[in-house]
């Protein structure tokens, strides 16, 4: 059945696939966003607006009454408190928050959903996912759910991690990688994920979801040795102890993006996916996420450096430095 459904986000990444998704089920799609970001993909509405101010929507829906919501974008506690305000009649509303809406993550375990969540009230990115959980579940009872993703990965990633080792390995040579290449590693692709979270607002779930890959799926070599494959690479890799890679000034995550120190690795992905699996959050095969990254990545733009920080990836002087080492 059509519905009308709002996508809160829908211009980058994750919301792209979205407004796909919900386009070739046949709804008719709106996306809300401040609309720096770009136009949504061709066959939704663009409605504009500050999640922040709490007249924005009511007057960008304009009389435009959505049946069912996918939220991509709360940043703020004042975006979710809004959007409780606006939109609590809905007969579905899937939330994207994150894994760092729980306490003890990283570095985990998470076993299951009941693993305790922020209550603090401060302004960091898990205590601010954790608290949109609460005020949307309680404006949405039995008809809001919260997706806890892990890894995003796939077409239209601006972040730029498994962007960076794709365009480094793909240049080949000698490369820099941890010495921890059986390192686990989980993730999810994004058209995967957000199919499901259309399929999920369409049918009412509830509750908590860990919405990521199952653990065990694969390894950083494993991730790695994807990606030489599909860039038809002659890349070698170069294992370099953790301790000389900080010794060194590498920094977790931001130089060897996805790469974490060994005492964060052994439990970070160590997280329960059984609920996932069982509302159906489909899995596709690593090689076939790697290879569609890589074939938008090479006619899309690099992306731009967030103000003030640098992307992701190890320096070139850095490289050197530990390759002469």
């Amino acid at each position: 059945m059509t519905s009308r459904l709002l996508v809160l986000g829908g211009t980058h990444f994750l919301g792209v696939h979205v407004v796909e998704a919900a386009l070739a089920r046949g709804h008719e799609v709106a996306t809300f966003s401040r609309g720096v970001s770009g136009a949504p993909p061709p066959g939704a509405r663009a409605l504009h607006g500050d999640r922040d101010d709490p007249a924005a929507l009511p007057a960008a829906l304009d009389g435009w009454t959505p049946d069912l919501v996918v939220d991509t974008s709360a940043q703020t506690r004042a975006a979710a408190d809004n959007a409780a305000a606006v939109l609590g009649g809905v007969s579905g509303y899937a939330f994207t928050s994150s894994l760092n809406a729980y306490r003890t993550w990283p570095p985990g375990p998470v076993p299951d959903e009941q693993s305790p969540t922020w209550d603090t009230p401060d302004d960091e990115y898990g205590p601010v996912k954790a608290h949109a959980e609460r005020v949307l579940a309680a404006a949405l009872p039995g008809r809001f759910l919260t997706a806890r993703a892990g890894l995003v990965v796939g077409p239209h990633d601006r972040l730029y991690r498994l962007g960076w080792w794709l365009d480094r390995i793909a240049a080949g040579g000698r490369v820099v990688v941890p010495d921890a290449l059986d390192q686990p590693i989980a993730l999810v692709d994004a058209r995967d994920l957000a199919g499901w979270l259309v399929q999920a607002a369409e049918r009412g779930l509830a509750g908590p979801v860990n919405a990521t890959g199952p653990a065990g799926m694969t390894t950083l070599g494993g991730l790695l040795d994807t990606c030489r494959t599909v860039t038809g690479s002659d890349a070698e890799w170069v294992p370099v102890p953790e301790d000389d890679l900080l010794a060194a000034g590498v920094q977790e995550w931001v130089h060897l993006p996805l790469w974490l120190r060994a005492e964060t690795a052994r439990t970070a992905w160590d997280v329960g996916t059984a609920r996932a699996r069982e509302l159906g959050l489909p899995s596709r095969p690593l090689g076939d996420t790697v290879a569609d990254t890589w074939a938008w990545q090479r006619s899309a733009p690099r992306p731009t450096p967030p103000a003030g920080r640098p992307l992701p990836g190890l320096p070139a002087d850095l490289e050197a430095r530990l390759l002469a080492g």
